[in-house]
C-alpha cells in the first residue's frame, strides 16, 4: 500500500474483534492506520485496541454493535456519516451458519441477509459519497468461495456471497472512475471463529496445510490491491482463469440483438411466438 494511503483517514473494519477482522486490524495498524473496530463483543474490541495502540501508536476507535440490529446497524452509519473520516472500509462481518434449507431456522437464514448483505450494502452506501468527493477511497467486501459453488447446506450463505462478489464488480464499474478501489476477497478455507468453527473444531478435519491464517490471508488482500485485482482469491494459482470465467458467464448473461426465443423453447413451432400444442 503506497506510503500516502497510509497517512489518510481511518479504517473501519467490521467483525473485527476476531478471526479476519481482527488479522486486518493488526496488519494495518503495523501500517500506521488509525482504525475505527466493529463487533458485537466490547470486550474482544476493547482488548484488541489496547493492543494495537501499545505496539503501533495508532489511534483506536471501537463501536460494539449487532450489524443484525437495524438500530446498532444504524449507529455505525451515523458515525461514518457524522465523522467523515473513513477513507478505507472492510466489510468483513458476516455469518456462516451451513444447514439444508428446510432444516435451517429461518430467523438464522433472515440474520445471514442482515448482516452479510444488508449491513454490507447500508454501510456501503453511508461512506462511498465522502470517498467520491474526496476522489479516493478504498472497500474490500469478504466474499466466500461459496459464491462460485452449489454446495448443499450453504444456500443462503452461498447466495449473500455471490451478492457480495456481484455488488463489488458493479460498484467498480460504477466508482473506479471517481478514484475509489474495490476487491471482493475470497478467502477459501481460513481459521475463523465464522459459524463457531473455531470453537468446535471444525478446522481439526482437516490437515494444518490446507488451512490458510488470517494474517496471511489479509497480506495477500492487501497485496492483491496494488496489483490491482478486482477479486482476490489468494489460493489461486492463475488469476487468468478466474478471468476467463468470469467473461464467460457475462457473455451467457448480455442479451443478444434480437428478440426471438431459442428453438428449445418452441418445440417445433415455426413462429417466434408460437407456443407449442
Amino acid at each position: 500500500m503506497a506510503a500516502q494511503d497510509e497517512r489518510r483517514g481511518k479504517v473501519l473494519v467490521t467483525g473485527a474483534s476476531s478471526g479476519i477482522g481482527a488479522a486486518f486490524a493488526a496488519e494495518l495498524a503495523a501500517r500506521g492506520r488509525d482504525l475505527l473496530l466493529v463487533a458485537r463483543r466490547v470486550d474482544r474490541l476493547e482488548a484488541l485496541a489496547a493492543r494495537l495502540q501499545a505496539d503501533h501508536g495508532v489511534e483506536v476507535e471501537i463501536l460494539a454493535a449487532d450489524l443484525a440490529d437495524p438500530e446498532a446497524l444504524r449507529r455505525v452509519e451515523q458515525r461514518i456519516e457524522h465523522g467523515g473520516d473513513i477513507d478505507f472500509l472492510i466489510n468483513n462481518a458476516g455469518i456462516g451458519d451451513i444447514a439444508l434449507f428446510a432444516e435451517q431456522q429461518r430467523d438464522v437464514h433472515e440474520r445471514m441477509i442482515a448482516v452479510n448483505i444488508v449491513a454490507l450494502t447500508r454501510l456501503t452506501h453511508a461512506v462511498v459519497p465522502q470517498m467520491a468527493a474526496r476522489g479516493t477511497g478504498t472497500i474490500i467486501n469478504i466474499a466466500s468461495g461459496f459464491a462460485f459453488d452449489f454446495l448443499p447446506g450453504a444456500s443462503v450463505y452461498a447466495a449473500t456471497k455471490a451478492y457480495v462478489v456481484q455488488f463489488t464488480h458493479v460498484l467498480d464499474a460504477e466508482l473506479a472512475p471517481q478514484g475509489l478501489r474495490f476487491q471482493a476477497l475470497v478467502p477459501g478455507l481460513t481459521r475463523t471463529g465464522l459459524g463457531g468453527a473455531e470453537e468446535s473444531g471444525f478446522f481439526d478435519q482437516f490437515p494444518p496445510d490446507s488451512v490458510m491464517e488470517p494474517d496471511v490471508l489479509v497480506k495477500a488482500s492487501l497485496a492483491g490491491l496494488e496489483l490491482p485485482e478486482l477479486i482476490c482469491i489468494p489460493r489461486l494459482a492463475d488469476v487468468a482463469a478466474h478471468d476467463r470465467a468470469h467473461a464467460a458467464m457475462r457473455a451467457v448473461g448480455q442479451s443478444p440483438p434480437h428478440n426471438r426465443v431459442a428453438d428449445r423453447y418452441h418445440l417445433g413451432a415455426t413462429s417466434g411466438a408460437g407456443v407449442a400444442e
